[in-house]
């Protein structure tokens, strides 16, 4: 009463509540926009009175289920107070009615609801803290990204060299003008001609194995597909004793 006096000397008001009472507890709401500010479950309530005194005033103790400590909740109602003492012990009473009823396991079973909204709630939490690291994360990975290359523009990979620091021979890759390693150019490479060489007088080279079968007499021609038989399986002409004999003036 003594601070409601100081506070309405110095122009404060008290604020308005709306109370709910049920045989689970009392919730104090804010009358308009019926946000809960306060639930005390009436397992935690150990004292409820109103002053005898004053028609207006009205109070309980209950014990808060985070700090274990005991708090005091005074009302000033429009002198009703003796009335609202007496509908919470009604549900003191309808609750304890309850619990003789159900053999206990009503309360235990809303304990356990109460303690995993209680969880529900920290991890709900604990989530939107995560969201918030994994988007602070992702903020920086953008920020240090390198910038990349622009379309088109490709790097040319340097030819592998061996130990002796040349590029590896390959008969179908182009010629290139490639630099040496000193700075210099390579001497040109001469271009193979597929044309049949000739000697100074113009003749083709003598290949006796392209002669045609009808070239030769019968006794030389199967000396040559010997040879070339021979020729074939690895056979070399070190050693070998020609003979002289006269050949036939066609060849």
């Amino acid at each position: 009463q003594f601070a409601r006096h100081i506070k309405k000397s110095e122009g404060q008001k008290t604020p308005k509540v709306e109370l709910q009472i049920s045989i689970y507890g009392v919730k104090i709401l804010d009358p308009k926009t019926k946000e809960v500010q306060h639930n005390c479950q009436l397992h935690r309530i150990s004292f409820c009175a109103d002053d005898k005194t004053d028609k207006r005033i009205f109070t309980f103790i209950c014990k808060d289920s985070e700090s274990n400590k005991h708090l005091c909740y005074v009302f000033d109602s429009e002198k009703c107070a003796e009335e609202i003492t007496l509908t919470i012990g009604q549900a003191f009473d309808l609750a304890y009615r309850k619990f003789l009823e159900s053999g206990g396991k009503d309360v235990e079973t809303r304990k356990q609801i109460a303690g995993l909204q209680k969880r529900i709630q920290e991890l709900e939490t604990e989530n939107a803290e995560l969201k918030n690291k994994v988007q602070d994360l992702e903020n920086q990975l953008r920020r240090t990204q390198v910038p990349a290359s622009p379309a088109g523009s490709v790097t040319p990979k340097s030819p592998s060299t061996d130990i002796f620091d040349m590029v590896p021979f390959s008969p179908i890759s182009p010629q290139s003008s490639t630099p040496t390693r000193n700075g210099t150019q390579p001497p040109p490479v001469p271009s193979r001609s597929t044309e049949i060489k000739r000697d100074l007088f113009g003749a083709e080279p003598f290949d006796p194995f392209s002669c045609g079968a009808g070239d030769f007499p019968p006794d030389i021609q199967s000396k040559l597909d010997e040879m070339q038989e021979g020729f074939k399986m690895g056979l070399t002409l070190e050693g070998t004793v020609f003979c002289l004999d006269p050949l036939d003036s066609r060849c």
